[in-house]
């Protein structure tokens, strides 16, 4: 396959996949802006391999790799010159339903305390919908890990929702969030 073809197959791969890793993203860091960095970053990835890729299959799974790779990374790294900026109020929302914004912002809220891990396994199992084995693989970690990552997450966030409403998950989340 000469590049060009290649380059052509990776921008209608990209163009595809883009809203789905870019949700996943969202999930993982809960910041629009720094979901699309992610994005952009696996992307990268994707590209640099793509001939690889292509013969062997399994894009997708390749990029979300990639796209939960980039944000573990991201984590890691602490920048000293970024500075967090005031939200966008001027963005009209598309869809004005109080209750579905309630439960976002109290699942959003749970999943940010959870330790980023156990945050990865809930986004790559109950959202992504990929099974032990895949998760471990796209964590590199063994099964057994994704299992009791999981177990411990699903445990806290049960133990967040019984123990507050959503309103005040929400509001409690507000302010002291990672992201």
């Amino acid at each position: 396959m000469d590049r060009s073809t290649g380059d052509v197959e990776f921008s209608e791969f990209a163009a595809a996949a883009h809203s789905r890793l870019r949700n996943t993203a969202y999930l993982l860091c809960g910041d629009w802006e720094r979901a699309a960095d992610h994005v952009q970053e696996g992307l990268i990835r994707v590209y640099v391999a793509w001939p690889r890729l292509v013969r062997r299959g399994g894009e997708l799974a390749y990029a979300r790799k990639a796209v939960v790779s980039a944000f573990l990374d991201a984590s890691r790294r602490r920048s000293s010159t970024e500075r967090p900026a005031e939200p966008d109020t001027e963005r009209p929302s598309t869809e004005d339903v109080a209750a579905r914004v309630s439960d976002r912002a109290a699942l959003m809220a749970a999943l940010a305390r959870l330790p980023e891990r156990q945050r990865a396994c809930v986004v790559l199992r109950y959202f992504e919908d990929l099974d032990v084995r895949e998760t471990a693989l796209v964590l590199r970690c063994s099964e057994g890990t994704v299992k009791s990552q999981t177990s411990r997450a699903l445990a806290s966030l049960r133990s967040m929702f019984e123990s507050a409403s959503r309103d005040e998950l929400a509001v409690i989340g507000e302010g002291n969030l990672p992201w």
